[in-house]
């Protein structure tokens, strides 16, 4: 019995070897070259943010929040109940999908979700974290895109 609970303490300590975190300047990239630099009038630095107080760069985070009854996914901790498959799905996209380290369909449901009359306040952490933030040129530094 006290191995089976040692084994099971370890496994959650174990990072699978197929997550990658992403550095801060891939990731700047990615967002670059998927179209948000100035989407909808948010800067690169503004989303670079974003990502890393939503999942420290980690493309494959998945939190869930039992207390509000959602799931976060992906870079950007798109919340299942409203975006995704496991709910009204207005991404009209598998939750699964926004796990992709490519980005591509997260940087689409990103979009959507920004379009909508919250814009980047969709996600506290921007709020709290980045939107009046005086630093935000230190997301960039350093970055080629």
């Amino acid at each position: 019995m006290k191995a089976f609970v040692v084994l099971s303490l370890i496994g959650y300590l174990v990072v699978p070897s197929g997550a990658a975190v992403l550095g801060r300047c891939v990731v700047a990239k990615k967002l670059h070259e998927g179209g948000l630099s100035n989407f909808e009038g948010y800067s690169l630095e503004n989303w670079v943010c974003l990502a890393y107080f939503e999942s420290k760069f980690n493309p494959m985070a998945v939190y869930e929040n039992t207390l509000d009854g959602y799931t976060g996914f992906g870079l950007f901790q798109i919340r299942n109940n409203v975006w995704c498959d496991r709910g009204k799905n207005r991404c009209h996209v598998s939750c699964s999908a926004l796990l992709n380290p490519n980005l591509q369909k997260t940087i689409e449901c990103a979009k959507k979700i920004v379009k909508e009359k919250e814009g980047m306040r969709a996600w506290p952490s921007w709020s709290l974290n980045c939107q009046n933030s005086d630093t935000l040129a230190r997301w960039l530094d350093g970055c080629k895109l």
